[in-house]
């Protein structure tokens, strides 16, 4: 039986609704070497008395002043105070499979040259309904770095383990990105580690109204982001012009389709037309409307 200890690091801001199922399937883990570390953001709702309920059984950690300093900020707090030899990062609402933890653990001590193993799961709705499953069944892992900034195809928190030396060598999460922090992070992991795929529902990506990446602002927030964390990426590593082309297009896209729900005209044009200049065939795509309005990257 593996014995390694694994750090588990939960940002929490206004999830009363959801924390305790989240917290919860943490602490009913099959695998039990883990220290829980939870992050008050600065929370308004019952959040932070639900989470003083559990007691010593997670740590529980805040901001000076009890500020609200975002996403990227509490998680790189509970990574001063982690201790592991592997990292877990979970979405406040989200929520794991019993075995999740357990299931990743052996795949890393199986494949050492592996740094970070993600898995299938379920997108639910805010009660908890299945919506969809979050990878197709011939999903596979290419390790190439160009996807990842392309697609962000997979997801930081909720679903993947890492050994914490990986996160100390990419780099603590970027503090001045509100939006789109998980992008950046897997794009800098995927340029220096080997990531791994494994075909097991493990994991909850829960849905609802008031998710961030859901709501139009938060949208447009992250899309605009994507041009800092690819001018970012552009410097730090070799990527083919084709690439950056290819992902510009992709937020110009984001930002089309933003601007035409909400103000549909010169700027929802101007948009399309940068999207046309660096990726004429994905431009008429949406043009012909092939190009699915709610896609998340």
């Amino acid at each position: 039986m593996f014995q390694e200890k694994i750090s588990v690091i939960i940002p929490a801001y206004n999830r009363g609704r959801y924390i305790r199922q989240t917290v919860e399937s943490v602490l009913n883990q099959t695998y039990t070497n883990m220290e829980l570390i939870v992050i008050d953001d600065g929370s308004t709702d019952d959040s932070r008395d639900i989470l003083e309920g559990y007691g010593d059984r997670i740590t529980l950690l805040e901001h000076d002043g009890r500020q609200n300093r975002g996403q990227s900020a509490s998680i790189n707090l509970g990574l001063d105070r982690a201790s592991g030899e592997y990292l877990a990062i979970l979405d406040s609402d989200d929520y794991w499979e019993p075995n999740k933890i357990e299931s990743q653990v052996e795949y890393l001590e199986q494949h050492p040259e592996i740094g970070l193993v993600y898995g299938n799961g379920t997108a639910v709705s805010g009660n908890g309904e299945f919506l969809y499953n979050i990878y197709p069944p011939t999903h596979l892992e290419e390790n190439k770095p160009e996807k990842v900034l392309l697609n962000c195809y997979f997801s930081l928190p909720s679903n993947a383990l890492m050994r914490m030396g990986l996160l100390r060598k990419a780099g603590y999460f970027d503090e001045t990105l509100r939006a789109g922090q998980d992008h950046d992070m897997a794009v800098r992991i995927a340029e220096v580690a080997r990531l791994a795929y494994i075909d097991e529902h493990l994991f909850h990506y829960r849905r609802h109204g008031e998710s961030i990446s859901k709501s139009n602002k938060g949208a447009v927030s992250r899309w605009n982001n994507g041009f800092v964390i690819l001018e970012k990426a552009r410097k730090r590593y070799p990527y083919p012009p084709a690439v950056i082309r290819k992902r510009k297009a992709v937020l110009y896209f984001r930002l089309f389709q933003c601007a035409c729900e909400n103000q549909p005209g010169l700027r929802a044009l101007r948009n399309l037309l940068l999207a046309g200049l660096n990726d004429p065939a994905r431009a008429l795509g949406v043009l012909l409307r092939r190009e699915k309005i709610g896609s998340p990257h």
